[in-house]
């Protein structure tokens, strides 16, 4: 049985560069890439997702983050990771000088033919191999786990589901497994049901938590996590996201929202808010578009 209790500190991992930017149509170039990741590391972000080495024609976004790892000032103390979905992907990862990777299964079958076209059991298959690999080098491992409270081609997930994949994950060696609502369909119950469920399996230390905010549901799931005691959150600032192959999927929670409400409650982050938002500002400008963040918005309010 798990008592609520909330964190006394909470990692925030910094999807934007990846998750982000991924669904961008408009191709982001090096520079710009470069100055977010820098600036949200000058922020205090500690753990920083930069790109992926996946296919160019899937996801062309993500063609360039060789160079960008090339050209990035790495400050000491800051974990920067890529998203890698097979052996080869690995192998850039190693040539960049990445010493964190993450792989990513579904809970769906549908959306894992969609998004890597092939079945969840294929998938596993296949990330087993990266793992060992990427070990065998002194990587380490996060997983995600896709579509834990709904898929937007079969509908609601069955929490036995993400267990099974979320478990597998852990046993190949991932250290850490990130639960993604991807269509940001769950509510506070729902996440903290699935939770519950998840942790008679992985320990609520290896877990993260990762909402999209559809719905308008984010920061309440996140909060109800926190409640369990999960203290992983993945955010991106300014609110940015969208899945490729999740129809109706919009951005993640803002980061700037999860860090104004974890500073409400005397959680800490070791982020500044204040260089937290010039980042966001920066990059949403760069985008031609406003932030998606609540806090930022007001922040800008109170500055006129």
């Amino acid at each position: 049985m798990i008592e609520e209790h909330y964190p006394a500190r909470v990692r925030i991992v910094e999807v934007s560069p990846r998750d982000g930017l991924q669904n961008e149509p408009a191709a982001v170039d090096v520079a710009t890439k470069v100055a977010l990741i820098e600036a949200l590391a000058n922020a205090g972000l500690q753990a920083i997702e930069c790109g992926s080495f996946v296919s160019e024609k899937r996801v062309p976004q993500m063609a360039n983050t060789a160079e960008v790892l090339s050209a990035l000032r790495r400050s000491r103390g800051v974990d920067y990771s890529v998203l890698v979905p097979n052996l080869q992907g690995l192998e850039a990862a190693v040539r960049s000088e990445i010493t964190n990777i993450a792989i990513f299964a579904a809970a769906s079958e549908t959306f894992s033919q969609h998004n890597i076209q092939c079945s969840i059991a294929e998938s596993l298959s296949r990330f087993r191999a990266v793992t060992e690999q990427a070990l065998a080098h002194g990587m380490r491992v996060r997983g995600y786990v896709s579509c834990v409270l709904g898929c937007p081609y079969e509908g609601i997930v069955a929490p036995e589901a993400v267990v099974r994949v979320a478990k597998a994950l852990l046993d190949m060696g991932c250290y850490e497994i990130s639960l993604g609502d991807t269509i940001g369909v769950g509510t506070p119950l729902a996440a903290q049901a699935l939770i519950r469920q998840v942790a008679e399996h992985v320990a609520i230390s290896r877990l993260a938590v990762h909402f999209h905010d559809t719905y308008g549901q984010a920061l309440a799931n996140i909060l109800a996590a926190l409640q369990l005691g999960v203290a992983v959150i993945d955010a991106a600032v300014s609110g940015l996201g969208g899945c490729p192959y999740a129809p109706g999927a919009t951005g993640n929670v803002a980061t700037e929202d999860v860090v104004y409400m974890l500073n409400g409650m005397h959680i800490e982050t070791g982020i500044d808010l204040d260089k937290l938002t010039a980042a966001g500002q920066t990059i949403s400008a760069a985008l031609g578009r406003e932030s998606k963040s609540k806090a930022a918005a007001a922040t800008r309010r109170k500055s006129r």
